[in-house]
């Protein structure tokens, strides 16, 4: 809580300046996005650490797949070998990525095999969502887990059936295929779209009054709480690539929502600057509840005839409440950092606190939306 307490403070100290943000880190512009990639293929040079190929059928035909393509016919044959994995091949492809181009990839087993440590992909088209074939992934595995142990027992750190290949997929295709540049398509545009990431009336307009204060009035209109309308006026004397070069420099500060996420997992609490609480009073206090089991041995009388010795359960219960402590806000609406300060002087943990602000927002005292992960 003291570190959560000093970066509220930190932030409340710093200038204006320093919260607003570049257009560049607020949206995206339309038809500049990544394409997920995806494809099949197979990871050789395993350590015995590979696939079971009686227990994964489909690394068994793509084995023999690869094999007849090197006119090696395995069909008939009882293969056995551990050294190959199937595996899946994931990739984001970059907006306007020019054939010839290097992009990273992940590889991830789906069979059986123990690890990927030493493997090697061997070459993978990677498609995307229409069955297109933009890449081909191929080299050698860099993976950060790691498996050990002997009989009895075996110790695992990180995945060690998933690794990835820097620079390890080759763009084949370029752009969309049709011979039409992408980027002299946009050049020529009048107008396109800029999507805030986080949608909101207050900051789309903000960001379209930036545009129009530096480009000119009529640059930009906000459509929406979640689009900015970029125009090329007849004033401006370049193209839609140097106007979005200008504009996204640009910086406005953005408009939070006042909200509160709480992750109940690991009892992380987040809260916006603009979260406000009425006049309310908490009172806190902890209640420990302790169970034992003490068994004890009966054993019957000394030269007894019939008798055996048992063994009789005891349970001790014990019930402890601390103290309980009452805090008053009282001064209207209060801020974060005073909320915050209150709950850390009552010695409030971060678990405590999260069903104190469920409790406040319940009593409809919490000015903010509470989101819980």
């Amino acid at each position: 809580m003291r570190i959560l307490t000093a970066l509220i403070a930190a932030l409340a100290l710093a200038t204006p300046a320093l919260a607003n943000s570049r257009i560049k880190d607020m949206v995206d512009v339309e038809d500049v996005r990544e394409n997920p990639l995806v494809g099949y293929g197979l990871v050789v040079g395993l350590d015995g650490s590979g696939d079971s190929l009686r227990n994964s059928a489909f690394t068994n035909q793509s084995l023999n797949a690869m094999l007849e393509h090197f006119n090696v016919n395995t069909r008939d044959a009882n293969l056995n070998t551990r050294n190959v994995a199937a595996v899946m091949v994931t990739a984001s492809l970059p907006a306007f990525s020019g054939q010839g181009s290097r992009i990273d990839v992940t590889v991830s087993a789906i069979g059986d095999a123990d690890s990927l440590q030493g493997g090697t992909l061997i070459a993978t088209p990677l498609f995307d969502s229409h069955g297109r074939a933009w890449a081909v992934a191929q080299g050698s595995l860099t993976v950060g887990g790691f498996e050990a142990g002997g009989d009895a027992a075996t110790i695992t750190r990180g995945v060690p059936t998933s690794g990835r290949i820097a620079n390890g997929g080759i763009v084949e295709n370029p752009f969309d295929g049709t011979g039409i540049d992408p980027w002299a398509e946009i050049a020529n545009r009048d107008s396109l779209r800029l999507s805030l990431r986080n949608p909101d009336f207050t900051t789309a307009r903000r960001m379209a009054d930036a545009i129009n204060a530096y480009i000119g009035r009529g640059a930009a209109r906000a459509e929406n709480p979640s689009t900015v309308r970029l125009n090329r006026t007849a004033s401006y004397d370049g193209d839609m690539i140097d106007l979005l070069a200008e504009v996204e420099q640009l910086r406005v500060q953005p408009d939070l929502p006042a909200r509160i996420v709480i992750d109940e997992n690991t009892g992380t609490i987040v809260m916006g600057e603009h979260v406000r609480v009425s006049t309310v009073a908490i009172a806190q206090g902890n209640l420990t509840i302790t169970v034992s089991e003490t068994p004890v041995a009966s054993q019957p009388s000394p030269f007894a005839e019939n008798g055996e010795t048992v063994v009789l359960p005891r349970t001790n219960v014990t019930a402890e409440e601390d103290t309980m402590q009452l805090g008053v806000l009282d001064r209207g609406s209060v801020s974060l950092r005073e909320l915050v300060d209150g709950l850390n002087a009552m010695g409030v943990s971060p678990r405590d606190m999260i069903t104190i602000l469920q409790a406040i927002k319940a009593a409809g005292a919490l000015q903010a939306d509470i989101e819980v992960l």
